[in-house]
């Protein structure tokens, strides 16, 4: 192809010499990485030509290269004064062989499928579309890239600590010596996020200047970063317990399992963490953990916040389906704003990659017969209705097994409607269910256990379920009142309130409504005496926020027996979010979010749905499936929901936190951490440190919090770091949330994640937990 750009041109000797370089750091870079002289490794620092396609029209040759520092790709610019593209590698979420993006699809040929391939980013970053020369070319590509992905993804946090310091160190180090002056040593601190006096940095760099050659080189670095990564209040905790001559003895560390960490640990515990985490081998034979290993544990899944037993699927998987809270979308098509943002298939795959496990699809009439999806009377774009459904089909149960519930919302006439139902069958084959599991007519749902690899259908059904048992079904095409939230768009971009209409079905389309068919919702009592437990109704966010004030213990006796889906509300064009916990707190199921935006509710949703294997489904606590159960979550009474308890939190400290401004070198953050407490309304609660001057780096507040908390089984712990502003408000740093019965007691790491919910690999909060019963 002529649009592929070649490599630089250097003489014989030069290439040698450059190729040998590149070994090189293949090799020192590698080695941080675990891939030691990796060829795989070798091949994206050398890089190659590649065609970048944005348009049928735009497709340009680009020089792709992994840098030196074995963390940021880069590109050439071809616009006069451009610096290179770059990005890191740890903002991609995934590579696709093929044309398995919308733009590869759209511009081109299906004969070049073999030479295509796309970096798919996190968040809203748009894919970076490419072809390369070869098939060939492509597998190596693709296979690299998601070695190093993998590789990365799989550090320890320690390594990625020390790989996160090296990069900075190397680009600190201006005119690439591998020495470090005083003034390139300023530039770094800079660099991770820490202003320290001339005074204090002169210091430092005296006191690893051994040669006193005016430089930092080879072990003086290494000084340097042991210096810099030293951690004090590590070597407090440590130096109480180990008390083996000088070291943490098996014995040792069962003191400090049972006695800080609050764990029902053995001396075989004690054994296994030296053998999983203990880095010196002399020590490991003697059965002790140096401070290293020490460390290395506290920054490990089983040092984590987070209970490593509830990383995996561990609650009952076998109860009805409404007996759990589902991860659930809303306008799931659209990546941004409600009124004239695109519309994209990628909106459903990043959704279903981060299990969610019930997405909206407004279909319309399009085109050439073929339905689209789009958010109707708006400048939103289209997307084809089959290509949603094949994307779904393909990314569905990558992250979970558990069943995908597909909400339509139908505008579309009969004929197009045909068309849906058919690509539904086609597409989806037999993981669609068409009728009831088992042989008689159900009187309750089936379990997600029970539904694994399946599709339902949620939408309006021309009859009652049970028909298809009693040969009494619909021949033909009725009519049936069109949905809820389509009637609440309509009244919103109406000035006079417009009479409900009615829609006619498509009777094919009907016949696959098996476990969520549609209904008008209009009393409790009403759905109690009328309704099946298969007819689920939709509240707009007002009437259900209502009815959680009003009439919570009825709320939650209607969740008992039937789902129910809260959208958000027509007026939040912006696509912002509603705060999801009361919902939770009165049973509702599908509480429906725009996954599009970065907001403290999707962190309250990724807390919720963080455990269990990550799997979308959360069961629901007893106390909310019991038909004895009182609980109202605003007037707390006695009953099985009231176990108080006393959660203390004490902030110590932070590590390598981002740098907020990273336009401005200079711009160092003034950290502070809030701890929030989210549940029913006795137990919401915050409180926060105060802020530390100019160090994001290892900043320490040693503060400590009490909360008083109720209902543990429904509370929601947030983390949130801020950078404080006395002029405006202060800027986010970073959060992490998860529930209260998935916390670990004890000395914990907290890892942060950025405003998407994606982590920043090298920071983490430190903090000491204890969860205890009250009085």
């Amino acid at each position: 192809m002529s649009c592929f750009h070649k490599r630089p041109k250097r003489t014989k000797s030069e290439e040698q010499a450059f190729l040998e370089h590149l070994k090189k750091v293949a090799k020192e870079n590698g080695k941080r990485l675990g891939l030691e002289g990796d060829s795989d490794l070798q091949f994206l620092l050398l890089g190659g030509k590649l065609v970048k396609v944005r348009s049928k029209s735009w497709k340009h040759g680009r020089y792709f290269k992994l840098e030196e520092d074995c963390q940021t790709f880069s590109h050439e610019s071809k616009k006069a004064f451009k610096q290179n593209h770059t990005f890191s590698i740890d903002d991609i979420e995934s590579v696709r062989k093929g044309r398995q993006s919308e733009g590869l699809k759209k511009y081109t040929d299906a004969s070049v499928e073999d030479l295509c391939f796309s970096i798919i980013f996190k968040g809203r970053k748009k894919n970076l579309d490419l072809m390369a020369e070869s098939p060939e070319d492509v597998n190596k590509w693709v296979s690299s890239l998601e070695k190093v992905i993998n590789n990365m993804h799989n550090l320890s946090n320690q390594k990625k600590s020390e790989h996160w310091i090296f990069s900075c160190i190397r680009k600190a180090d201006k005119n690439g010596d591998n020495m470090m002056t005083l003034k390139e040593v300023k530039h770094f601190l800079r660099q991770i996020n820490v202003e320290v006096a001339d005074s204090y940095a002169a210091e430092l760099f005296k006191k690893c200047d051994t040669s006193n050659s005016g430089t930092l080189e080879g072990e003086e670095i290494k000084q340097f970063y042991d210096m810099l990564t030293n951690r004090e209040e590590i070597d407090v905790i440590y130096g109480k317990y180990a008390q083996t001559e000088g070291q943490m003895s098996d014995r040792d560390l069962l003191n400090f399992l049972l006695n800080e960490q609050r764990e029902q640990a053995t001396a075989e515990d004690a054994h296994r963490l030296i053998e999983k985490y203990e880095v010196d081998k002399t020590a490991k034979q003697n059965n002790c953990m140096t401070k290293d290993g020490f460390l290395m544990y506290l920054q490990q899944d089983d040092g984590c916040i987070l209970n490593p037993a509830h990383r995996s699927v561990y609650q009952d998987m076998n109860q009805p389906l409404n007996h759990y809270y589902i991860s659930s979308s809303h306008n799931t098509y659209l990546m941004a704003d409600q009124l004239k943002g695109p519309s994209s298939t990628e909106a459903y795959i990043k959704a279903l990659l981060k299990s969610c496990r019930c997405v909206e699809l407004d279909c319309w009439d399009g085109a050439n017969g073929e339905p689209v999806i789009y958010h109707g009377h708006t400048l939103t774009s289209k997307v084809l209705f089959k290509d949603v459904i094949k994307a779904i089909k393909d990314y569905a149960f990558k992250t979970s097994q558990y069943p995908v519930i597909l909400s339509l919302e139908n505008h579309c006439t009969v004929e197009q409607q045909k068309i849906m139902a058919r690509h539904l069958v086609f597409f989806l084959g037999d993981a669609l269910v068409k009728k009831p599991l088992g042989d008689t007519m159900p009187i309750n749902f089936p379990s997600p256990e029970a539904l694994k690899g399946k599709f339902l259908i949620k939408g309006k059904r021309l009859n009652k379920l049970d028909s298809i048992f009693t040969n009494n079904n619909v021949i033909e095409d009725g009519t049936v009142s069109e949905e809820d939230e389509a009637a609440e768009c309509k009244e919103n971009s109406q000035k006079e309130k417009p009479k409900k209409s009615k829609i006619k079905l498509d009777k094919e389309l009907s016949d696959i409504v098996i476990y969520c068919k549609s209904v008008h919702f209009n009393s409790f009592e009403h759905s109690r005496e009328n309704q099946a437990f298969y007819e689920m109704s939709s509240f707009k966010e007002s009437k259900a926020f209502n009815l959680a004030e009003t009439s919570a213990t009825a709320f939650m006796h209607h969740n008992m027996d039937k789902l129910s889906r809260i959208y958000p509300a027509g007026s939040r064009t912006d696509s912002s979010n509603y705060n999801p916990v009361p919902m939770w707190n009165v049973g509702c199921q599908i509480v429906a979010l725009n996954f599009q935006t970065n907001s403290k509710e999707m962190h309250l949703n990724q807390g919720r749905f963080l455990t269990n294997g990550f799997c979308g489904y959360i069961l629901k606590p007893e106390f909310q499936r019991s038909l004895s159960s009182q609980f109202d979550p605003s007037t707390l009474t006695e009953g099985s929901w009231l176990k108080k308890k006393i959660f203390h939190v004490m902030v110590i400290s932070a590590q390598q936190l981002p740098k907020i401004n990273k336009e401005k070198q200079k711009s160092i953050v003034d950290p502070l951490v809030k701890v929030e407490i989210h549940g029913v309304r006795a137990d919401n609660a915050s409180k926060e440190t105060h802020h530390i001057e100019n160090n994001g780096f290892n900043p320490m507040w040693n503060k400590k919090f009490q909360f008083d908390i109720s209902v543990p089984e429904l509370a929601l712990v947030r983390f949130l770091l801020e950078d404080h502003d006395t002029a405006s408000q202060n800027d986010f740093i970073g959060q992490y949330c998860l529930p209260l019965t998935s916390v670990q007691n004890g000395y914990r790491h907290v890892p942060v994640l950025n405003k998407r919910g994606d982590i920043i690999s090298s920071a983490s909060l430190f903090v000491h937990l204890m969860l205890l019963d009250a009085p």
